[in-house]
């Protein structure tokens, strides 16, 4: 069975008046979704979340809601994610994630 992990941060860390490329922990939520055959959304993102890490132990595909509230459909044709790999995406509060399977 595969799994998309997400978690829910608030925004980037600050130093010096730069981005520092972390976000704070422990985060403002967690998901965890079964990736299956067909397109399965996450609930949606808390008010306070800005930026999301997603992080999936199987090839898929991803989308994210165009506008908050709203349920996404994830194809094959939408942004691939590689098996074992972690990727940051900037999100607004009320966004939801849909996921999909891919090869």
């Amino acid at each position: 069975m595969a799994f998309i992990y997400i978690t829910e941060h608030r925004e980037p860390r600050l130093y010096n008046g730069s981005l520092f490329p972390v976000v704070r922990l422990p985060p403002l939520a967690t998901q965890k979704i079964v990736n299956t055959g067909g397109s399965t959304a996450s609930s949606a993102f808390n008010a306070d979340t800005k930026i999301i890490a997603v992080h999936t132990d199987s090839i898929c595909s991803i989308e994210v809601s165009a506008t908050p509230g709203a349920t996404p459909t994830a194809t094959t044709s939408s942004r691939r994610l590689a098996a074992n790999t972690t990727e940051y995406f900037e999100v607004r509060g009320g966004d939801k994630l849909a996921v999909i399977l891919n090869t």
